[in-house]
C-alpha cells in the first residue's frame, strides 16, 4: 500500500476546498483618485515644470537660524521621540511575526537522583542516578496556504507605516518650527509699528494739547489724539504678549531653550532667506508623501489580512517532533541504545465554528475598502494642499505688491496731512483719519509678508519634503 505524503494530501484536499471559497476579488478602482497635472487659471500663473524637488529644509528654509532651530527640534522633540518608539515597537511585531515561519526548537536537561531502597518507577524498582537531555520542536505549522507568510507580509507592511508615519511626524514639526519663527517675526514687527504709532501719537497729543491750552484748538482734537495713542498703547502690551508667546511655542516645538541669537528682527528679515519651491512635473509628486506613503502601506498590510483570513478557513497542517537521550550514567549518555526520537503530525480544519471563519475573512475585506478609501481620499487631500499652496503662490507677488504700494501712499498721505495740520490749514481729523489708514496698512503689509513666506513653508510641507525615514527598513 502506498504511503501519502502529508503535504501532497493537505494540497489536494486545499484544492478541492478552493471552488467553495469565496474569490479574493478588490473593490472596484475605477477613476484615479488625483488629476494628472497640477490645476491651471488665474490664479495659478505659470505652474513649473520639471522633475520632482529634492532640496531638503536646509536648502528651502536656508536661514542658517531657522535650520539651527529644526535641528534642534528634531533633536529633541518629544513628538519625535514617540515616532521613533513606535518604529521599534512595530519593527519587533514584524520579527516576532516572522519567527513564526521557522520551527522552534527547545532544548532540555535533567538529573535525578533516587535513594533509600529504590523508588519504583514504572514498575520497576530504581536506585541511584539518571540523566536526560533531549531537543524538541513543538507544533511547527506547515504554510502550505500563505497564513503565516501573509501575516507576517501584514506585519512588515505596518513596520515600514510606521516609518512614513515618522517621517510625517518630522516634515510637520520642520514646517511648524518655520510657521512659529515666521509668526514670531510677524509679531516682532506689528510691536515695532504699534511702538512707532505711540510714539507719534505722543507727539500729536503734546502738540495738541499745546493749541488747546493757547485756545486754537478745541479740546476734541486733544481727546482724538490720545484715542489713537490710548489704542497703540493697548496694542504695544498685546504684541508684546504674544511675543513671548511665540517664544513659548518654539520652546514646545525645539523641546529647548530658544537662543535670541535665532530669532529675526521682523518679518522681512525673515522671508529674505527661503526659497521657492517648484511643483513638479506632475501630480504624481504626491505619492512620495509620506501621509500617502503611510496609507499605501497600510493598505498592503490590509490585502494581506484578507489572504491571511482566506488562508485560515483551510486546514491547518503541524509537525511535532522530539529527540534525545536517557542514561542511569553519563558514560553511556550517548550511546546507541540511550538515543530515543519521535515525530508526528496533525492536521486540523473548522467544519462549524457559527460561521466565524467566513466573518473574519469578510471582516478583512470590510477594512480593506476601508484602507483603500483612506489611501484614496489621502491623495485627494494632498493633490488639494498642493494645488492651495499654488494658488496662493500665484497671487502673492501681485498682492505683495499692491499692498506695499497701499502702505507707501498711506505714509505719504500721512506725511501731507500732518503737515497742513501743523500749518493750520486743515482740522485734526483729517491728519487723525491719515494716521489711522496708515496704522492699517502697515499691519496689512505684515500680514501679506507673513502670508508669503508662510506660503513657501505650505508648499514645501504639501510636497512632502525629501528627509529621509527615520529608522532601517531592512529586516
Amino acid at each position: 500500500m502506498t504511503r501519502r505524503r502529508p503535504r501532497a494530501w493537505a494540497l489536494g484536499l486545499g484544492a478541492a476546498l478552493m471552488a467553495g471559497t469565496p474569490a479574493l476579488a478588490g473593490p472596484a478602482t475605477a477613476g484615479s483618485p488625483m488629476p494628472p497635472q497640477w490645476p491651471s487659471g488665474p490664479a495659478y500663473g505659470a505652474t513649473a515644470t520639471g522633475t520632482a524637488p529634492t532640496d531638503s529644509y536646509r536648502a528651502v528654509l536656508a536661514d542658517p537660524r531657522l535650520v539651527a532651530l529644526i535641528e534642534t527640534g528634531l533633536a529633541h522633540n518629544q513628538d519625535v521621540a514617540l515616532s521613533l518608539a513606535n518604529i521599534a515597537a512595530a519593527r519587533a511585531q514584524y520579527r516576532i511575526q516572522r519567527a513564526a515561519l521557522l520551527p522552534q526548537i527547545d532544548a532540555s536537561a535533567g538529573w535525578n537522583h533516587a535513594g533509600g531502597a529504590g523508588t519504583l518507577v514504572s514498575g520497576a524498582a530504581t536506585k541511584g542516578d539518571s540523566y536526560l537531555a533531549e531537543g524538541s520542536a513543538a507544533s511547527w505549522e506547515i504554510d502550505l496556504f500563505g497564513r503565516l507568510r501573509s501575516l507576517t507580509a501584514a506585519q512588515k507592511a505596518r513596520y515600514l507605516a510606521s516609518e512614513e508615519a515618522a517621517r510625517a511626524t518630522r516634515l510637520m514639526l520642520v514646517a511648524d518650527i518655520a510657521d512659529a519663527w515666521l509668526t514670531y517675526a510677524a509679531d516682532a514687527s506689528l510691536l515695532t509699528i504699534a511702538q512707532s504709532t505711540y510714539q507719534a501719537a505722543a507727539s500729536s497729543v503734546a502738540l495738541t494739547t499745546r493749541r488747546v491750552e493757547g485756545g486754537v484748538a478745541p479740546l476734541s482734537d486733544q481727546r482724538q489724539a490720545e484715542l489713537v495713542q490710548n489704542s497703540a498703547a493697548a496694542d504695544v502690551a498685546a504684541q508684546t504678549t504674544a511675543l513671548a508667546r511665540d517664544i513659548n511655542a518654539l520652546r514646545l516645538l525645539t523641546g529647548a531653550e530658544v537662543p535670541p541669537a535665532t530669532l529675526p528682527a521682523d518679518i522681512a528679515d525673515a522671508g529674505a532667506h527661503l526659497a521657492t519651491v517648484p511643483a513638479g512635473m506632475d501630480s504624481a509628486v504626491l505619492l512620495r508623501r509620506p501621509d500617502v506613503a503611510e496609507a499605501e502601506l497600510n493598505l498592503r498590510a490590509a490585502k494581506a489580512d484578507v489572504s491571511a483570513a482566506r488562508a485560515a478557513l483551510f486546514p491547518k497542517i503541524t509537525l511535532t517532533g522530539v529527540v534525545g537521550v536517557a542514561s542511569t550514567a553519563l558514560s553511556t549518555m550517548f550511546t546507541g541504545g540511550a538515543f530515543a526520537w519521535g515525530t508526528g503530525a496533525a492536521a486540523s480544519w473548522p467544519i462549524f465554528n457559527g460561521g466565524a471563519s467566513k466573518s473574519a475573512f469578510r471582516l478583512s475585506e470590510a477594512q480593506r475598502d476601508a484602507s483603500l478609501a483612506t489611501y484614496r481620499k489621502a491623495i485627494q487631500s494632498a493633490f488639494r494642499d498642493v494645488a492651495d499652496a499654488l494658488a496662493r503662490g500665484g497671487t502673492i507677488d501681485a498682492q505683495l505688491a499692491a499692498t506695499t504700494a497701499a502702505r507707501d501712499a498711506a505714509a505719504d498721505n500721512f506725511r501731507l496731512a500732518d503737515r497742513r495740520y501743523q500749518g493750520g490749514v486743515t482740522s485734526w481729523l483729517e491728519s487723525l483719519t491719515a494716521q489711522q489708514a496708515l496704522y492699517a496698512q502697515d499691519k496689512a503689509l505684515v500680514s501679506t509678508r507673513l502670508a508669503a513666506a508662510s506660503n513657501r513653508v505650505a508648499l514645501y510641507r504639501a510636497l512632502g519634503g525629501d528627509d529621509p525615514v527615520v529608522g532601517n527598513s531592512g529586516n
